[in-house]
């Protein structure tokens, strides 16, 4: 059980990264200032969703749902 934890925690923790990676090099980018504020709310507002659905997966891992499929 804690593998699978750890396991949903790593990849979201990588994509994470990868999203801040890309919000800093559009941050670089000379760009006009609005472009800039509004993917910079999309990309954390991924985040946010990426965080979110991290917790939904811990809680299926502890009441033991592991496939979701399997109910439909």
């Amino acid at each position: 059980m804690t593998k699978k934890i750890i396991e949903s925690v790593i990849i979201t923790i990588i994509i994470i990264c990868i999203m801040f990676l890309y919000f800093s090099i559009y941050m670089i980018v000379p760009i006009p200032d609005i472009i800039k504020i509004i993917i910079g709310i999309i990309i954390f507002a991924l985040i946010g969703v990426a965080i979110y659905v991290l917790v939904e997966r811990i809680k299926e891992i502890r009441r033991r749902e592991y496939d979701d499929l399997s109910k439909y």
